[in-house]
């Protein structure tokens, strides 16, 4: 029988848990091709400097097989696929739709938008956490950090940023698992999962296609009414644009965000001495710098699969990646490579020099990050706070089946009990 490849041992669900020792053969070559015949790149070195070649396009339709009349372009039955989201283009389209979504989202037209959230980003996670104390009064109590907080709180708050209505979650919610299991590669060929994500993200975009019918043209301060009633050289966005980037940014705004608090509350318990400091409050800066090693350690994107082609032949680490080929950028082996971070098994929220891909780079650099940062901070910090010995009931958890989005299903603790809240942003 074949020998199974490094690379289709970390796509094994049995390594979920703890890939990482995985990433640190895949790393002895910096690049390998896969069965797939795409190219898995995994040093970081070689990630930054892929990240910012022009030679590496984000648009699929470069490559030969697909091309921009491929029939994997679109279900042959269903929804008409909406264009491609600006993650999904180069530049300069790629900057056009981003510079738009900016301009509403954050500096410069709106550069208090995240802040002035961050008072209703406190008063949801002081709500979830006082439900803990309701669950069980009669002292130690269990809870499911996944369910019972790390999902509800960033769904709200993107909920909140876009004008979705809450109560809508049940209906959007599957329809963006379709779209994150279409990203797994375990699940099929790329051209069929496309196919699938082209079907999921439709059925998104027609789903906010009858939210905005439905206001009937009344405005609001979210972020939809101000794609579709901005002003401005390159504004209003068309509304086929506003569709498609509305899914992705309802999708991506919360999938990786439980991710990252999840593994990050794993973390903290797995580290009671960081998980003691974060509780006594007395290093203003910690927080921040807790959720930054996070990013290193054990980020909730673990690498982009075939989401990006070259253009052109390009020689990686004296490999040379032919035109027209799929290309995946491990991020997580990149941010643990021992050739740029010293130690980068150690868990270590007081590293003077902390670099990552966490949220990747170039154009593409994640355009959450300014969201996901504050929300995680004030989440973790809140749960170190305010938990009475909060301990593991299993280690390691299960795993979400994704590879690539890599987190806890669930994650049960047991608690002595809540703290009062301190009633302020931290």
């Amino acid at each position: 029988m074949a020998q199974t490849s490094i690379w289709q041992q970390i796509l094994d669900y049995s390594h979920r848990a703890d890939p990482y020792p995985l990433y640190a053969e895949l790393r002895k070559t910096p690049v390998v091709q896969a069965e797939d015949g795409s190219y898995v790149v995994s040093t970081y070195r070689e990630i930054v400097a892929l990240l910012h070649d022009p030679r590496l396009s984000s648009d699929l339709r470069n490559l030969p097989e697909q091309g921009a009349d491929a029939p994997a372009q679109a279900p042959e039955e269903g929804p008409s696929e909406l264009p491609p989201t600006f993650i999904e283009i180069d530049p300069p389209e790629h900057d056009r739709i981003r510079r738009l979504l900016t301009r509403n989202f954050g500096p410069p037209r709106r550069p208090a938008r995240i802040d002035s959230m961050i008072p209703d980003m406190f008063e949801i996670v002081t709500n979830q956490i006082d439900a803990f104390a309701e669950k069980d009064r009669s002292g130690t109590s269990r809870v499911d950090i996944v369910d019972d907080f790390a999902y509800p709180f960033p769904v709200t708050v993107i909920c909140g940023l876009l004008g979705v209505p809450r109560e809508d979650e049940t209906r959007f919610q599957a329809l963006s698992d379709a779209v994150v299991k279409a990203a797994d590669p375990t699940t099929g060929g790329l051209a069929e999962r496309r196919r699938r994500r082209a079907e999921a993200r439709a059925d998104l975009g027609q789903y906010f296609a009858q939210l905005l019918n439905a206001r009937h043209g009344r405005r609001s301060d979210d972020l939809l009414s101000g794609l579709i009633g901005g002003d401005g050289a390159e504004a209003p966005m068309p509304r086929e644009e506003v569709l498609s980037n509305a899914a992705l940014l309802l999708t991506a705004g919360h999938e990786t965000t439980v991710n990252l608090i999840t593994n990050g509350m794993l973390t903290l318990l797995r580290h009671p001495e960081v998980l003691d400091r974060l509780r006594r409050g007395d290093e203003p800066d910690l927080a921040a710098r807790v959720v930054e090693e996070l990013l290193r350690y054990e980020p909730p994107v673990q690498f982009l699969s075939n989401t990006r082609n070259t253009v052109d032949d390009i020689e990686v680490a004296g490999t040379t990646i032919p035109k027209g080929s799929p290309v995946t950028l491990v991020l997580a082996a990149g941010s643990r490579d021992p050739d740029f971070v010293p130690d980068p098994d150690r868990f270590d929220p007081d590293r003077e020099h902390n670099e990552h891909l966490g949220f990747g780079g170039g154009v593409h650099y994640c355009f959450g990050a300014p969201l996901a940062r504050p929300e995680t901070q004030i989440a973790l910090t809140e749960l170190a706070r305010r938990l009475n010995n909060p301990r593991l009931v299993a280690d390691p958890p299960p795993y979400r089946t994704s590879p690539g989005l890599r987190g806890p299903r669930h994650l049960l603790i047991e608690i002595d009990g809540v703290n009062p809240a301190q009633h302020r942003p931290p």
